[in-house]
């Protein structure tokens, strides 16, 4: 056989392999980063054990802006986000502490808007978290945001979209009075704690469920001025979808408070630290969540 021949055979076998495999029920998306690629894979899975349906996956997405237009133009049924998030990023609402408010207004908006469901939170909050190297702070003594604004200028380092968001960087240096060394370093997420350890930076904007916090020399400074306004995870899925599979819903709210932060960070290190793959580590923390029951 010729390899033009060739070519054309398997070319043709992958369409027809593609054409059987079963379209996605739902889609399931996440933004671009550790926490929400694991989340969107539990999710994914337990829909998968729950409703026997094949179930598509959109993940890395991008940031907020991003997932939430593919949310409302249909290019994914669901993903996880944040509360504080949707307040000021996506509804660009001024920040506020209540917690049990914001997730009330973010649910309403949402639902009178775009026609978007949030259901109830997984059980952890997700606030930005400032850290700074141990040696640092054992040197300084700090334990604060405000006793660092009265220590020195700070060399820092942020996610791009963190520098932009009205709960972000500007925010913070003016409700602080923070003095930055030169301009502060914009990057990826997940470079944030190698250039923190490799003296690139001495201060970064993480996140307070980060799994690297508990095995890292780092120390997470007390926002004691209540900056940062509350970040309860919770699913947002399109209305249109939770109507067209029953038992959807109810799938999704099993999920609901089984994660509280300490969980989140040992998932976020299983694969940060740990390097698992997101689909094991999911598959094994739904095993040891929802253990099949035993006959007597």
């Amino acid at each position: 056989m010729d390899r033009t021949k060739a070519l054309a055979g398997l070319t043709a076998l992958t369409i027809a392999l593609a054409a059987c495999a079963p379209k996605p029920a739902l889609v399931v998306g996440s933004k671009n980063f550790t926490e929400q690629v694991v989340l969107a894979e539990i999710l994914a899975q337990h829909i998968e054990r729950r409703l026997h349906i094949p179930v598509g996956r959109k993940f890395n997405l991008g940031g907020t802006l991003l997932a939430h237009t593919a949310l409302i133009g249909g290019a994914i049924d669901l993903y996880p986000e944040y509360s504080g998030t949707a307040l000021t990023a996506v509804l660009k609402l001024p920040p506020s502490k209540d917690p049990a408010a914001v997730m009330a207004l973010v649910r309403a908006a949402y639902r009178q808007r775009w026609r978007l469901a949030w259901l109830r939170p997984l059980g952890f909050n997700n606030t930005f978290a400032m850290m700074v190297r141990g040696d640092i702070a054992r040197r300084t003594g700090i334990r604060s945001l405000s006793e660092a604004a009265r220590t020195q200028a700070w060399k820092l380092g942020a996610g791009y979209e963190f520098k932009q968001r009205p709960d972000g960087l500007a925010g913070l240096l003016a409700a602080y009075s923070l003095r930055t060394d030169g301009d502060p370093v914009t990057m990826d997420l997940g470079l944030l704690y190698a250039a923190l350890k490799s003296r690139k930076v001495d201060l970064i904007a993480a996140n307070s469920t980060d799994g690297l916090v508990a095995v890292l020399d780092v120390v997470m400074l007390e926002d004691d001025l209540r900056y940062f306004p509350p970040y309860e995870c919770a699913v947002v899925a399109r209305d249109d979808t939770l109507a067209r599979l029953p038992g959807l819903k109810q799938a999704i709210e099993e999920l609901s408070g089984k994660f509280p932060d300490a969980v989140m960070r040992k998932l976020n290190f299983a694969v940060d630290g740990e390097h698992r793959p997101p689909a094991q580590v999911a598959a094994r923390f739904l095993d040891s969540t929802f253990k099949p029951a035993v006959n007597p």
